[in-house]
């Protein structure tokens, strides 16, 4: 059975490795590991999970820790999935997040969320503010 570690802290990640793990699994929207590392640290809550020492998950959440959060960055390693791992990840910030209305974006993975009690609500609109990363 996989021993799967799910860490609520930052401390001694390597945001290198997660970079390029990312990179690797086809999920890297750009962020370079500086970015991450200041993405992560400046999240209400997050979650990542590690196997045999290797960073195989994440999950974060942006919050104005009264009512409402969006959760972001939900990804496990291909070759992890389907064994529970997101599912546990965002239940462990979920769980930071009472009373709260928690919002969240998916084009492929509606009845994923819906499992976890997610409910399929109007379209968000969106908007990149002067060019994508650069700030």
């Amino acid at each position: 059975m996989l021993n799967v570690i799910y860490k609520e802290t930052l401390e001694n990640v390597d945001w290198a490795e997660m970079k390029e793990t990312l990179r690797l699994d086809n999920f890297d929207n750009g962020r370079n590991p500086e970015q991450l590392r200041i993405s992560f640290e400046n999240s209400f809550a997050a979650c990542i999970a590690y196997a045999e020492g290797r960073i195989i998950g994440t999950v974060r959440a942006l919050s104005d820790g009264v009512c409402n959060a969006y959760i972001v960055d939900v990804w496990t390693l291909s070759a992890f999935r389907h064994q529970g791992i997101a599912s546990k990840m965002i239940q462990i910030v979920l769980d930071k997040l009472p009373g709260q209305h928690v919002y969240l974006f998916t084009d492929d993975a509606v009845e994923f969320y819906k499992k976890l009690g997610f409910k399929e609500q109007g379209i968000g609109l969106g908007k990149v503010v002067g060019k994508w990363l650069v700030n």
